[in-house]
Parts: structure tokens; C-alpha cells; sequence
């Protein structure tokens, strides 16, 4: 074993120092690296914090343009909400008018298909003989119009009688003395009231026509010995299939103008009849005549105006008791108030209504032409 000294003697001053010195060197190296590293560590963190800080500063920033972005896709998405409900509301009103104007539409159609039925019945009318009898008219209306003839019926209350003069101012006259004294045979006096007689008459009248489906009318009419065999002819004529008829339901005659009115069981019937307008039916065995169909009118009064007139030649007698029979009262009204004496004039008409009873009498222009109980 060594001693410690001769181990101090092994190891040379020099090779110590240099190992010491070699050791230093490596330490300085060492720290330099290491200041180094510790100077690129800071460099990246400087640099790191630096692009963390542009970081936040762009979050912040997109954050902020994402908001206002957010915020301009709700505002344009709530405008668009209301466009489109705009657009609904508006779809819906479009609807509303289509459907309307397919009314209106509809409703023209058929009122264009009702012109065309009636500008087709325009031109298919019955015939009737027309003559100018001399009678001309000073006014001047181009536009074309027809006179109605009045035919008004006048309720009388019982115990009163209706005179019309042919003349206006005997009528007046009755009027002007109102109270009258009529002697009747047997020294009886009847005292009687004249008053006026007002009437509402008609001052405008629309119509509304349509063509009657199952209704045909036939005029150009032969002249036969009794009207059920003229009904039974075309009865039988416009029952046959071959002949463009049907089955018939009934058979009428219009007293005004003697033409015949027919009407069919199914609606199909009347339309062929009219289009051929000319038919000839066998009136007798081996004879025709030719009779002409046309379309019947359904009417309805669309518009009615009426005013109040008084009849200038007609007054009312009320008061009357019943003292006799009918005939005879209304023959001694009659005569009394014929008499100049007692203010009258000709007498047109008279009608006598007897208490207990209602009579209808019927104006005629401005006369009472008949009168009927009831």
C-alpha cells in the first residue's frame, strides 16, 4: 500500500492544472452554449409572445367580425323572412284575385251564353201580323222602345162603386162636389162620397230573361174547329222522337196571342225544336201545316219603379148601403150621375161593389173595363 504522499508524487502540478484548465474551457463552452440556448429560448419566447399577442389581436379581431357577421346574416335573414312573407301575403291576394276573376270570368260566360240564347231568341220571335194604322208620333226617340199596356187591378172595398167618364171634367167636377145626393125609386135618397182614384203604376221596369229549357212556343197556328183538338195535334206531333220531341208534360194556350206554349219532361228537348224553327204537323189526314217554334222566356223583374197617379176620368163613390140588388143600385148610380143636372156626363164604366164584398176592378189605361167579386 501507498502512502498518501507518494500518490501527491504520481501525479504531476502540471497535468493537474491542465486538467483543471481543460475543465474550465469545457464549462465555458458549456455556458456559452447554454447562454446561447437560453438566448434562443428567449428570442422564441419574445417571438412567440409577440405572434401570441397578433394572435389575440386577430381572435379579437375575427371574433368582432364574426359577431358583426352574425349579426348581418340575422338582420338579412330576418329581412328575407319578411320578404317571403310579403311574398306569401301577396301570393294570397293573387289567389283571392285569380279566384275572383275566374268568377267574374265565369260569371260572364254565362252571361255571354245568356246574350247568346237571347240575341238566338232575337232573331227566332213568334210571328204577328203588324199594319200601320196612320198614327204617327212627333217625338223623337232613335233609340228604340216599346209601350206597355197597362193592365192594373184595383181592390174596392165593400159598399163602393167606381165610375169612369169619358169625359176628365165631368170626373172632376164629381170630385169638385164630393158630396152627392142620388134619388132612387121609391123616394129613397142615398147620399154618397166621390173621391179620387189613385193607382200605382209602374215607372220603370227591368226584366231579366233566360231561355226556358223544357218550353218551347208555337205560333203560325192553323185555325181549327176547337182548341183541345189543336192541343192534342201538337201533343201527339212533338211526342215523337222522329219528329225531334219528347215526352210531353203539358200543352197551353196563351190567351193573348193564341200561340201554344209546350212543355217537355227532360230539358234536352226544346233546343233542337228552336234551332229548326219550321216544323210541319199534320192537321188533318193527309194535310200539314207548318208551324213555327221558338224559345220561351223565363222572366223575372230585376228593377221596379213605381209612382202614384190619379186617374183623371175615374172617382170613387163610397157610403153606398145595400137597399137593393146589385144590378139595380149600380143601373140607378149609373143613370144619376149620367145627368147633366147632377154635374156628370157620359159614363164609360161603372162597377159596384155591394157590402160584405171585395171587388177586383181592372184598369185598362185609365178606364175599369171589368170587375170581379170576391
Amino acid at each position: 500500500m501507498m502512502s498518501s504522499e507518494e500518490d501527491f508524487s504520481l501525479v504531476s502540478p502540471e497535468s493537474e492544472l491542465q486538467k483543471i484548465h481543460d475543465e474550465i474551457s469545457t464549462c465555458k463552452k458549456t455556458y456559452e452554449r447554454i447562454l446561447n440556448d437560453q438566448k434562443i429560448l428567449s428570442e422564441s419566447r419574445d417571438s412567440n409572445l409577440h405572434y401570441a399577442q397578433q394572435f389575440d389581436k386577430r381572435c379579437a379581431t375575427l371574433k368582432a367580425a364574426l359577431i358583426a357577421e352574425e349579426k348581418r346574416q340575422d338582420e338579412s335573414l330576418e329581412m328575407e323572412k319578411r320578404k317571403v312573407t310579403a311574398l306569401l301575403e301577396e301570393q294570397q291576394v293573387l289567389r283571392t284575385q285569380i279566384q275572383t276573376v275566374q268568377q267574374d270570368i265565369q260569371q260572364l260566360e254565362l252571361t255571354n251564353h245568356s246574350l247568346r240564347q237571347q240575341s238566338d231568341v232575337s232573331t227566332a220571335v213568334p210571328e204577328r201580323k203588324v199594319i200601320f194604322k196612320g198614327q204617327i208620333s212627333d217625338r223623337d226617340d232613335s233609340s228604340g222602345s216599346f209601350d206597355i199596356k197597362p193592365r192594373i187591378v184595383y181592390p174596392m172595398e165593400g159598399g163602393t162603386a167606381l165610375i169612369t167618364f169619358e169625359e176628365e171634367t165631368v170626373a172632376q167636377n164629381i170630385l169638385k162636389l164630393k158630396d152627392h145626393e142620388v134619388q132612387l125609386e121609391g123616394n129613397v135618397t142615398l147620399n154618397v162620397q166621390a173621391l179620387p182614384v189613385h193607382l200605382m203604376v209602374p215607372n220603370y221596369v227591368e226584366l231579366d230573361t233566360q231561355v226556358c229549357p223544357r218550353r218551347v212556343l208555337v205560333s203560325n197556328l192553323p185555325k181549327m174547329e176547337s182548341e183541345d183538338r189543336l192541343l192534342d195535334k201538337l201533343e201527339l206531333h212533338f211526342s215523337k222522337t222522329r219528329n225531334g220531341g219528347g215526352e210531353v208534360e203539358e200543352t197551353d194556350i196563351l190567351p193573348d196571342s193564341g200561340n201554344v206554349v209546350i212543355t217537355f219532361v227532360e230539358n234536352n228537348i226544346a233546343k233542337g225544336l228552336t234551332d229548326k224553327q219550321d216544323h210541319e204537323v199534320e192537321t188533318e189526314r193527309g194535310k200539314r201545316h207548318k208551324v213555327k217554334v221558338t224559345p220561351f222566356l223565363n222572366g223575372k223583374i230585376a228593377a221596379l219603379q213605381t209612382r202614384e197617379t190619379m186617374c183623371q176620368r175615374s172617382v170613387l163613390l163610397t157610403g153606398i148601403p145595400t137597399i137593393m140588388d146589385q144590378d139595380s143600385l149600380q143601373d140607378q148610380l149609373e143613370i144619376h150621375f149620367q145627368k147633366t143636372s147632377n154635374g156628370g156626363g157620359e159614363v164609360d164604366a161603372i162597377v159596384y161593389s155591394p157590402v160584405g164584398q171585395q171587388t177586383l176592378a181592372v184598369f185598362d189605361g185609365d178606364s175599369p173595363i171589368e170587375g170581379q167579386s170576391m
